[in-house]
């Protein structure tokens, strides 16, 4: 699995947020902050997440994804 591309793929699909991806074999930590999150309940904000990660997932590139989201103001917070 290459950390890059899963970054890559999450930028893409988050749009205007920032994202840091790390990762030890098929296990992710994901940080993602934007206002795209700005409403959303964590379980939501999770959804959304995983929705992008899917076919990774399913096809078990990805086993385990541990995930923080944030929105700018919360990030500020932390």
């Amino acid at each position: 699995m290459n950390i890059d591309i899963i970054k890559q793929l999450l930028i893409d699909a988050l749009g205007d947020c920032e994202v840091f991806v790390e990762g030890e074999g098929n296990h992710l930590t994901v940080t993602a902050i934007g206002e795209v999150f700005e409403g959303k309940r964590s379980v939501q904000r999770q959804q959304h997440v995983y929705a992008i990660l899917k076919d990774y997932i399913a096809e078990g590139t990805i086993h385990a994804v541990n995930m923080k989201t944030y929105t700018p103001s919360e990030w500020q917070a932390v």
